[in-house]
């Protein structure tokens, strides 16, 4: 295992003071390699350190100016500070310069969903899914933007999708109670909240939304 793969393990591992030891040892033997740069500033980005990474990654731009993977270490940054729109802006660079991968496209629709531009975010969200077909936070993601553009069979097929990926998915059962609710299912919406409330008895929205469907059929029966 070369210096910088056993760095990223240590820092998956969350060893960061020895990975970033190593991150420092690979820089100074390569001074010139953007990489080492991007790796620090990414191990910075954990500790919350975003002046210092910011420096990092530019060091690396400047070195390469069509570092894809810097631009995404800035969306990144930017997206933790909750500064969305510099997040939007580094992560479609990064695209740009060639990063083709579902992490990029899923990071930057979810700059449009955290400043309400839902739409704006399905083709990202989408792209997401297609180069990761596994992952269900990608799909539940995109099943919210969708549900959240008023696009509502196609994030009842999406949030089904996702509970055949994960049956335990509590999120995707009270999404799909509340899309019952537009249907007017009570009774389906009744199942979906009571399944999101067996897998995690904390929802706080799903037993509201349980309550008031509750409320709703009581009212009828009377």
């Amino acid at each position: 295992m070369d210096k910088n793969a056993k760095a990223i393990q240590l820092m998956q591992e969350n060893n960061l003071e020895e990975a970033a030891k190593l991150f420092d040892e690979i820089i100074q033997e390569n001074p010139k390699d953007p990489v080492g740069y991007i790796n620090f500033g990414n191990l910075l980005i954990h500790i919350n350190d975003f002046e210092h990474a910011k420096g990092f990654f530019d060091k690396a731009i400047e070195l390469d100016e069509k570092s894809a993977t810097a631009y995404y270490g800035l969306g990144n940054m930017y997206f933790e500070q909750e500064d969305f729109q510099n997040a939007q802006k580094n992560f479609q660079q990064a695209i740009d310069f060639g990063l083709e991968e579902a992490d990029v496209y899923f990071m930057l629709g979810m700059t449009f969903q955290n400043q309400d531009h839902h739409k704006l975010a399905l083709p990202y969200l989408l792209r997401a899914t297609e180069l990761n077909d596994t992952d269900t936070d990608i799909l539940f993601q995109y099943g919210l933007a969708l549900a959240q553009s008023n696009l509502i069979d196609e994030a009842k097929t999406t949030f089904e999708n996702v509970l055949k990926m994960d049956e335990e998915h509590s999120d995707a059962h009270y999404n799909l109670g509340i899309i019952s609710l537009y249907y007017d299912d009570a009774q389906g919406a009744l199942h979906h909240f009571d399944r999101a409330l067996q897998i995690q008895p904390d929802h706080v929205l799903a037993a509201n939304g349980k309550g008031k469907v509750e409320e709703l059929l009581n009212q009828k029966e009377n």
